[in-house]
């Protein structure tokens, strides 16, 4: 591992673990320090420095040689899928989330699992999740393995973290709903989505076809359209 890899590696876990501590024990004294607001202005300052000083070590970093050829019909396929399917998920994760800050939980151990939820009760975070695992199977190089890898990591720990977190707001609510849900995604119940479907697959041409000028890289059916 170079400079500039180690660079990145600190960069990426500057992203995890300041959004770890300010969601989990640093939370609640910063809200009594800062108020709601304030806190949520310096988590989002934290937040965007930390991911842009990644970005800007990705881009700084040698790519490598990939551990596997990425470019191959198998990897890329099942990228393409997962990308679609992200997309899906955090789509519909906007549905009345019962995991975002300040969500009213009152009655939600009546509710039954509804769209992207019957799918898993943290469809924003498994979207990243998924979206990470796609681009570590089209561009396994060194740095890519790095980014993707904290921001797979972010979403699955702070999965749990949220798990925990509303469990103490509201634990009877929670884990009544946590019995109802899935943490991993139940793929058989990926329908449930309806239509965010078309909507996913739409959203997905234009930001595969924005790799091209962005990155200069065709991603998607780009990939073949390009190649005729």
């Amino acid at each position: 591992m170079g400079a500039d890899h180690a660079e990145l590696t600190g960069a990426a876990v500057a992203f995890v673990g300041s959004h770890m501590l300010l969601s989990g024990p640093l939370r609640r004294p910063l809200r009594r320090l800062l108020g709601e607001r304030g806190f949520l202005l310096a988590y989002s300052l934290v937040a965007f420095a930390t991911l842009g000083t990644m970005i800007w070590a990705f881009d700084r970093a040698e790519p490598g040689e990939p551990l596997w050829d990425g470019t191959a019909l198998v990897p890329w396929i099942i990228a393409s899928a997962l990308t679609v399917i992200a997309l899906a998920l955090f789509l519909g994760s906007f549905n009345g989330n019962p995991a975002l800050p300040q969500a009213n939980l009152a009655g939600l151990s009546a509710r039954k699992a509804w769209g992207a939820f019957t799918i898993t009760r943290h469809p924003m975070m498994m979207a990243f999740a998924l979206w990470a695992l796609a681009h570590m199977l089209v561009a396994p190089t060194l740095r890519t393995l790095i980014l993707a890898g904290a921001v797979m990591v972010l979403a699955l720990a702070g999965s749990h973290q949220q798990d925990r977190r509303k469990r103490a707001e509201a634990r009877r609510e929670w884990e009544t709903w946590m019995a109802r849900t899935s943490f991993w995604p139940r793929w058989r119940a990926l329908p449930a989505l309806g239509v965010w479907w078309p909507v996913a697959i739409l959203l997905w041409l234009a930001v595969t076809w924005a790799h091209i000028p962005l990155g200069h890289v065709p991603a998607g059916l780009w990939r073949w359209v390009n190649a005729g």
